[in-house]
């Protein structure tokens, strides 16, 4: 077994995606993980079941990790960069799940929240989210804690009654609707009362030795979370924008296209000549860029080859 090209404990413990190099920049696989400091190790260690990976692994002389906000975001720029350009090693461009997003009708006759797989101009759409099974438990949660459905004009009696049961009043849909766009938009705080809910819930089935229950109020606060956590290299909004960010005589540059990240390059650069494309960076990416620049540059120094871009 060869031996990494770098100390592995120089990469962070945090979600995002790693890239292999070899000897002559070419990438030789993009993968994505929780934890990108034992994800990336794991290929040093046993490979047994897995000869693909064990023929590539002596070939890399440089690993490259983009560090991201949550899971959710990590997945996402996975999905993209292999959509654009699939390394050799990589057995699939893009990924297998199907995006997904969230509807919201707040009409008087008909208000919800759906699960849909397009996106129409007629009423507001939130995501894309990755993972429709997520997404379903999640919605499922939204379901209970905001019961939209049971603010709607014309309910029947027996709907009054259980609109009424659940505190539900007839004026409250504009309530329930901005609670729902809020905790979507990724509001500071908006998904707090949420998670409050779910908790006790999923603490009260454990008390009540209901463990099916709970499992299930778990899964839907993992599911909510996967929702709401930080994720902005995938968007609905149809910019294009290159966000940059220079660190110690490394470049990282994220080419965004129509609201998705689709490239990842980072190089040697001189500050100078950094100074266009840094200027350039919308305020919203510079946190993101700066500290992957940083990353790229301490791990190319512990590599000792340039970076390519």
């Amino acid at each position: 077994m060869s031996s990494p090209p770098l100390d592995l404990a120089a990469l962070p413990q945090a979600p995002g995606v790693y890239r292999f190099r070899d000897a002559a920049g070419r990438p030789l696989y993009i993968g994505r993980a929780v934890d990108l400091r034992r994800r990336v190790r794991s290929y040093w260690g046993s490979q047994r079941g897995r000869p693909r990976m064990r023929r590539m692994v002596p070939q890399i002389v440089a690993v490259e990790v983009a560090v991201c906000d949550s899971d959710h975001e990590a997945a996402w720029l996975e999905r993209n960069l292999l959509e654009h350009r699939k390394p050799r090693w990589n057995r699939a461009r893009g990924g297998l799940e199907t995006p997904i997003y969230l509807r919201l009708d707040d009409s008087p006759r008909s208000p919800s929240l759906t699960a849909v797989h397009a996106v129409d101009d007629h009423v507001r759409h939130f995501g894309p989210y990755l993972g429709g099974n997520q997404v379903r438990l999640a919605l499922s949660a939204l379901s209970s804690i905001y019961p939209l459905a049971y603010a709607r004009d014309g309910l029947t009696g027996a709907e009054q009654a259980m609109a009424a049961a659940r505190g539900v009043l007839p004026d409250d849909r504009d309530a329930i609707a901005g609670a729902l766009v809020a905790l979507l938009e990724r509001s500071p705080g908006a998904a707090a009362d949420a998670y409050t809910w779910l908790l006790a819930r999923r603490d009260d089935a454990t008390k009540a030795l209901e463990f099916e229950l709970a499992g299930r109020l778990q899964a839907q606060l993992e599911a909510l979370e996967w929702l709401t956590s930080p994720q902005r290299v995938t968007t609905q909004h149809p910019v294009d924008h290159v966000a940059a960010a220079w660190a110690d005589g490394v470049l990282v540059e994220f080419g965004i296209v129509a609201g998705r990240v689709k490239t990842w390059t980072q190089r040697a650069c001189a500050v100078d000549d950094a100074d266009v494309a840094v200027a350039a960076t919308r305020p919203e990416w510079v946190d993101f860029a700066q500290r992957n620049a940083e990353l790229a540059a301490g791990l190319h120094a512990l590599h000792g080859v340039p970076p390519v871009a």
